[in-house]
């Protein structure tokens, strides 16, 4: 896959003080890399609605990178309003990708289908929460990964006729 450029938003009160080191953030860097994203941006701000919007609106309109990331925030804490910012400015859902996590997630453990995140398309952006805990990133970013090159070549025009990569049109 070509190259795609990706930025990493943390949501995290005790992060954003100095008061917890962020492990999720290497996670996501280590699953993307390979697959040829480059991280332009990161950062780690409280569990704020506003700066959390803002902060996904700087990446898909001023930034336009191709992914977002977003890592905690997406449990039933009354701090955790990852989602409810999402949900603000993205354009459309792509639920099956949430539905993968969760699925993925239950798996493991069935405190997964208590998770909130959310996925979805701003512009040519497509913004992915996960889970704050870097095992839940790894399992829940895995499950995804094998349809996120093509997600993203989608969103960038690269390919519009989907069924022709899986044989369906010959």
């Amino acid at each position: 896959m070509a190259e795609f450029t990706v930025a990493i938003l943390t949501a995290s009160d005790k992060g954003a003080r100095g008061e917890r080191e962020d492990g999720s953030a290497p996670v996501i860097r280590e699953l993307v890399e390979p697959l040829g994203g480059r991280v332009l941006a990161y950062d780690v701000i409280p569990d704020d609605l506003t700066l959390i919007k803002q902060k996904l609106l700087e990446y898909a309109d001023t930034l336009g990178v191709s992914l977002v990331l977003t890592t905690g925030g997406t449990g039933l804490g009354h701090r955790d309003i990852t989602p409810e910012a999402t949900l603000a400015v993205l354009e459309r859902q792509v639920p099956g990708m949430a539905e993968a996590m969760r699925a993925c997630g239950c798996l493991k453990t069935p405190h997964a289908m208590l998770s909130r995140a959310v996925c979805g398309v701003r512009k040519a952006t497509l913004i992915v929460n996960l889970p704050g805990s870097p095992r839940a990133v790894r399992e829940n970013l895995g499950a995804i990964l094998p349809a996120l090159p093509h997600a993203l070549q989608v969103l960038r025009g690269e390919i519009s006729e989907c069924a022709t990569l899986r044989g369906e049109n010959e």
